[in-house]
C-alpha cells in the first residue's frame, strides 16, 4: 500500500507538493494532562489560536523512538536514521485546521536536532536518552544536555494492555491523536504549517509508572508528581512529512 493512497481519515486534503521526509514513529506513548488555558496561552504565540476540548487545554509528554528517518529518495544511515525522542506539546487550530504546537522536542541525535531546528524552526534539543524493552514493558529515560534550554528529565516505564482499537471521531482520544499538521512561528512572527501523513493510530491502553518528570517544569508547568489525566499507547505509524509553508 502506498501511504498517501489512504487519505479518507484526514480532516483536510494532502498538500499538492511532494513530501520531503520519511519517518517511523515507534512505541508512541501519549500521556496528557489538563492545563488551564490561561497558563498555556503564555506558552503559545498570539498568531495561533489555542484548541480547547470542553474548555480545557491539554499538554502531552510523549516518549517514543524513531527509525527509518531519511529524506525522500535516500536510504537509512546507521547511527543517524534511528534514535529515541521525547516531545512536550499542546494543541492549536489555524484556519480551521487542528494541529500541534511543540513546546520542546528532545532527541538523542545531534544531526537530527540541528537539522530540524534549521529546517522546521522547531525547538529541538540534544538529550542523553535510552529506551529498552523488557518483556512487554518499555523503559525510557531522557536527560536534556542542551544549554539552549532549561534542564529537563523524564524517567519511567509503561506496559501496553488490552485490545487494539482505532479512535472514534468525537472522542477525546481521537482529538488528542488524530492531527495531521504542526505549526511554528518564525522570527518574522508569521505562522508556518508543516503537514504530516500516516494511517490512523492503532491504540491500546497502558499502565504507566513515572519515576521522574520535570519536562513540564522546564516550561513553568507543574506536572511533576501528577499522574496523567489520559494515557494511550500505539505501536507506531509510518509517516511522511512535507516542507513548512507560511499560512
Amino acid at each position: 500500500m502506498i501511504l498517501t493512497d489512504h487519505v479518507d481519515h484526514r480532516p483536510f486534503p494532502l498538500p499538492d507538493a511532494p513530501w520531503l521526509m520519511h519517518q517511523a514513529w515507534n512505541d508512541f506513548l501519549f500521556m496528557h494532562w489538563r492545563v488551564d488555558p490561561a497558563v498555556v496561552r503564555t506558552l503559545v504565540p498570539e498568531p495561533l489560536e489555542l484548541h480547547l476540548h470542553d474548555g480545557d487545554c491539554w499538554v502531552g509528554i510523549i516518549p517514543f523512538h524513531m527509525s527509518d528517518v531519511r529524506p525522500r529518495g535516500t536510504l537509512n544511515v546507521p547511527g543517524i536514521s534511528a534514535f529515541p525522542e521525547l516531545n512536550v506539546r499542546t494543541y492549536v487550530i489555524v484556519d480551521g485546521k487542528p494541529g500541534v504546537w511543540f513546546l520542546s522536542l528532545d532527541a538523542h541525535q545531534r544531526l537530527a536536532v540541528e537539522t530540524a531546528r534549521a529546517t522546521y524552526d522547531l525547538p529541538y534539543y540534544q538529550a542523553r536518552m535510552s529506551w529498552e524493552r523488557r518483556g512487554t514493558t518499555l523503559h525510557y529515560e531522557s536527560e536534556r544536555t542542551d544549554g539552549r534550554a532549561p534542564s529537563a528529565r523524564y524517567a519511567g516505564h509503561h506496559t501496553p494492555r488490552g485490545e487494539y482499537r482505532m479512535a472514534r471521531p468525537g472522542t477525546l482520544e481521537h482529538w488528542l491523536s488524530e492531527r495531521y499538521c504542526l505549526f511554528t512561528v518564525g522570527k518574522d512572527g508569521r505562522a508556518k504549517q508543516t503537514d504530516v501523513h500516516h494511517i490512523p493510530w492503532p491504540l491500546r491502553d497502558a499502565d504507566v509508572t513515572i519515576e521522574e518528570n520535570t519536562m513540564g517544569a522546564a516550561h513553568g508547568l507543574d506536572l511533576d508528581g501528577l499522574r496523567p489525566d489520559h494515557v494511550m499507547y500505539s505501536p507506531g505509524v509510518d509517516v511522511v512529512v512535507w516542507s513548512p509553508r507560511q499560512v
